[in-house]
């Protein structure tokens, strides 16, 4: 995922790139510090992400959200912010940014809102069509899963289990945690972990599916 990071304080700015490069698959390509710059720079360099920080120089960071979106259509942003101001949060919330982290910011908030702009963005290209559950994953979660994956069991990683879900959700006739497993590169004990994890949170369901010869199979399906 390449992001761009559009703060005005360059020591700032340095921590963010500081973060970032922390964390696999994430390319910091560009550095902006006024609004202005923000958007030539957007328009340049088509970023995945931009973490925008709301009090730059020439121009609020929420008062350019939409033209970010002009020029660059499929660019995600997090919105960064010493701001505490409820109308800049409901029009943040408006104009549809992933993520809002107030400052200072913990590595690990900042992580997580990363690896679900990585998990949406996935999920976005690899998905042929839009369904009710992609559509859910990405509406529905704070409101049906917050409180389930505060704290996620031992053995669950989160960005493993977008992956998971990704993978179960295209999975029309079902499928074995065996096969899965072989889909994400995890052993059949590991995928069946993540998979009764769904069936527990009320996000699977799974059927003995009995064949011609061996043992009858347990298949799963994403509800």
């Amino acid at each position: 995922m390449n992001v761009m990071i559009a703060e005005d304080d360059y020591h700032v700015a340095g921590i963010h790139e500081k973060f970032l490069k922390q964390l696999q698959d994430i390319h910091v390509i560009a550095k902006a510090q006024t609004a202005s710059e923000t958007i030539q720079l957007v328009d340049q360099h088509q970023p995945d992400l931009v973490l925008l920080d709301v009090y730059l120089p020439d121009q609020l960071g929420v008062d350019v959200v939409e033209q970010l979106y002009e020029v660059a259509p499929h660019v995600q942003i997090i919105l960064i912010t010493a701001a505490t101001e409820k109308e800049i949060f409901t029009e943040a919330l408006h104009l549809g940014v992933i993520d809002y982290l107030i400052k200072p910011i913990a590595f690990e908030r900042l992580k997580e809102a990363i690896e679900k702009a990585q998990a949406q963005s996935n999920q976005l290209r690899q998905s042929p069509r839009i369904t009710q559950a992609l559509a859910d994953s990405f509406f529905l979660r704070v409101k049906d899963n917050s409180d389930k994956e505060d704290e996620l069991p031992k053995g669950i990683d989160r960005l493993t289990l977008e992956k998971v879900r990704h993978l179960l959700q295209e999975q029309q006739d079902g499928i074995t945690a065996e096969a899965l497993g072989k889909q994400f590169g995890a052993s059949r004990t590991t995928s069946r972990r993540y998979l009764e994890y769904l069936i527990s949170i009320d996000e699977a369901k799974a059927e003995l599916e009995y064949g011609i010869v061996g043992r009858p199979e347990r298949k799963y399906w994403k509800l």
